[in-house]
């Protein structure tokens, strides 16, 4: 065992050290991964050197690797070795964070890592939550809970609301829960890509007199697009006024709060009723961990707990929290460990300064596309995300497009860097997302530099053949 360990332990030593030299993606076939990984069960055992070389060459070869520092695709998953090495220490002890009653202590640490939490989002004292595998099941639960709490789970006659700009796993979490397609209302943005206040007031009186009961608004503390913030004060004077629940998606963004320029943007989100935040993203943990809180904890309990006869021993004394009352699973594994042990060893500091790192990187990036001919910023740098596009003059609609497709695409086969594309108002445009702490400002200046010598080059070529 001790040999196998650290076998493992020099492989994760020499990716971290060596994935700044590595390309940033590489994406084999189906067929080729078939052809190298498809055997019948095994039989007979093997000897673990030979199957981590064989993960090494034929598996983690073929990976992104979101830690990388000129990773700027969907968003980075940068991870940190202090989280990396609680993960192994959770699963190595294989404890469980379902019950006090066989894992006291891991309960203690969520308890206390929530409350952290809480404490950097200002919700009040009555709040908490519970950690999940990430964002998805975050609002998942998060909107069960609201379904539970405004409407006690009758939905038939119930509306909610939510930007165009919202992530795809509100849509899944309502199709989960029941809602029909006519009781979701995906509104309009301003030009700035945010939930239009105007039209979210104008939906919910139509409703009202159409005779339907709007119970639920979502709101985005960061879009995965442009990092769009949607206006939180306004939206939580609404929900107040209207008795809505305010449930904001802060998966991406809300960790932002950390930051100077966040906590201005931010402003308003200790007011919501729940919020998601993914700390495998900005928190900089490997994955899988989200969280979801909630302003009244008893809401969860309320929502999820379940008694069966078997777990009679575990619910003895009110004080001992049993996580697998507060949310879907029962069998949890200790996720809370690896937040705990990394803000235990850095302190809530180092935090900021890398966050506060991620979104000055995005302004740089910025500030370089507006000094070359030809790029257009579509939406300025925002908490670490911003958007443009190459569009020389005199070409058409699609032409720009196919060939910003065809600069992404070109980028990630080169490998130095991984951007990706997304639309807005129906043009295509390239995302990037600074967020990692180990990108550095040459990462920026090269990765702009190569987009432009590519795009000069595939734009020459394209004219060529027209």
């Amino acid at each position: 065992m001790q040999t196998l360990g650290y076998q493992v332990i020099d492989m994760l030593v020499e990716h971290f050290e060596s994935v700044p030299n590595k390309p940033v993606t590489r994406k084999a076939s189906r067929a080729e991964l078939e052809n190298r990984l498809n055997q019948p069960i095994p039989q007979s055992g093997t000897d673990p050197a030979n199957i981590l070389q064989q993960l090494q060459q034929d598996v983690f070869s073929n990976i992104a690797h979101p830690d990388h520092p000129r990773y700027f695709a969907f968003v980075p998953g940068p991870s940190n070795f202090v989280s990396v090495m609680a993960d192994t220490l959770a699963s190595g002890f294989n404890a469980f964070a379902g019950a006090w009653l066989v894992g006291s202590g891991p309960s203690e640490i969520e308890l206390l890592t929530i409350d952290w939490l809480r404490q950097i989002f200002k919700l009040p004292d009555t709040a908490g939550g519970i950690f999940v595998s990430g964002g998805s099941i975050a609002n998942l639960t998060a909107l069960t809970t609201a379904r539970q709490i405004k409407l006690n789970n009758k939905i038939e006659n119930a509306t909610v609301y939510f930007s165009e700009q919202t992530h795809s796993s509100i849509l899944r979490a309502l199709k989960i829960l029941g809602f029909k397609p006519d009781q979701i209302r995906k509104l309009p943005t301003d030009d700035n890509f945010r939930l239009s206040l105007p039209h979210l007031q104008q939906a919910v009186i139509a409703d009202r007199a159409a005779g339907k009961q709007p119970f639920c608004v979502v709101a985005n503390a960061g879009t995965t697009n442009s990092g769009a913030i949607d206006p939180l004060s306004e939206l939580a004077d609404f929900c107040q006024q209207e008795e809505l629940w305010l449930h904001v998606d802060g998966a991406y963004g809300a960790a932002a709060i950390l930051s100077e320029q966040g906590r201005f943007l931010l402003k308003g989100l200790e007011r919501v009723d729940s919020l998601t935040i993914d700390p495998h993203k900005w928190l900089f943990q490997p994955y899988e961990i989200g969280c979801v809180l909630v302003r009244d904890n008893s809401w969860l309990k309320e929502t999820f707990a379940c008694q069966a006869e078997y777990l009679k021993d575990v619910n003895r004394q009110e004080e001992e929290v049993n996580f697998y009352n507060y949310g879907i699973q029962l069998t949890r594994s200790f996720r809370s460990l690896k937040l705990w042990m990394s803000l235990k060893t850095f302190g809530v500091e180092a935090f900021r300064e890398a966050i506060s790192w991620g979104i000055g990187l995005a302004e740089l990036t910025e500030s370089l596309l507006q000094n070359l001919p030809d790029w257009e910023v579509i939406t300025s740098a925002q908490i670490g995300v911003l958007t443009f596009r190459y569009a020389p003059a005199g070409r058409s609609c699609e032409y720009i497009n196919a060939i910003n497709q065809k600069i992404v695409d070109d980028t990630a086969t080169e490998g130095f860097a991984l951007v990706n594309t997304t639309i807005l108002k129906e043009r295509k445009v390239i995302r990037m997302c600074t967020i990692n702490p180990r990108t550095t400002v040459e990462d920026i200046r090269e990765t702009i530099s190569r987009l432009n010598k590519l795009a000069k080059l595939i734009d020459k070529n394209y004219s060529q053949q027209k």
